[in-house]
């Protein structure tokens, strides 16, 4: 989060509302607690694991359907993939959960292949730290929508939202083909110089075709790409 402001009223769909918070960093767990419960959130911050686990396991179906928890992906210990491995396990969270526990993901380190990763595992979004909180009430906002849906409907919406399949491909299309060879490195996760290194070119030339790639898609990000890339292949 950046220059946060105290919220002046609750978010309407906040009341009776927990959020679970984990992740390694106890001023981004203070900062986080503090905004939330000014949008009227019941909090509960934690920077291990484990303890996050237990509670988490406490929670009866009627409570899961009002919480929610920020994961931080990258953590000393057990990572992020790793404790929702546990929670899908335990059908806390996931396909088998009824209702599922809605994760959002945080990282500060804009991985791909995890973003990749935390989406296939039914994550209700990625988001890129430092984000803004208007980013962070859109995710809310879609976790609640989804826990509020009956389970055949929360299968079905399970996967990040789409745009419409014919505007993603027009995108698609304007790509020139050394472009979307571009792409499909970046989104496997390479940085810029070892694409220059394997096609042979300057880093110059890579950062040039990713900026003309993320106009041309339309995309704030390349985990935002990601999503995109992601939500068509489930179509």
């Amino acid at each position: 989060m950046s220059s946060l402001v105290f919220p002046t009223q609750a978010a309407p769909y906040a009341i009776g509302r927990t959020i679970y918070v984990l992740d390694d960093c106890a001023d981004f767990c203070a900062t986080a607690k503090w905004w939330l419960i000014g949008l009227g959130y019941h909090v509960h911050d934690f920077q291990d694991a484990e303890p996050a686990l237990q509670a988490l396991a406490s929670l009866d179906a009627p409570a899961r359907e009002r919480a929610c928890l920020l994961l931080d992906v990258r953590m000393p210990v057990m990572s992020g993939l790793q404790v929702h491995d546990i929670l899908i396990e335990r059908q806390i969270s996931g396909p088998l959960a009824r209702p599922s526990l809605p994760v959002i993901y945080m990282t500060g380190h804009g991985d791909v292949p995890l973003a990749v990763q935390a989406m296939e595992k039914g994550a209700v979004t990625f988001l890129e730290k430092p984000f803004q909180e208007n980013a962070l009430e859109a995710a809310l906002s879609r976790a609640f929508n989804r826990t509020s849906l009956s389970p055949a409907a929360s299968v079905s919406v399970s996967a990040p939202e789409p745009a419409p399949c014919p505007e993603f491909e027009r995108r698609l299309a304007s790509l020139t083909p050394r472009e979307a060879e571009v792409m499909q490195n970046v989104l496997e996760g390479q940085t810029s110089k070892l694409i220059a290194r394997k096609l042979n070119v300057s880093i110059k030339t890579i950062e040039q075709h990713r900026s003309h790639i993320m106009s041309k898609m339309q995309a704030t990000s390349v985990v935002h790409l990601t999503r995109m890339v992601l939500a068509r292949r489930a179509l």
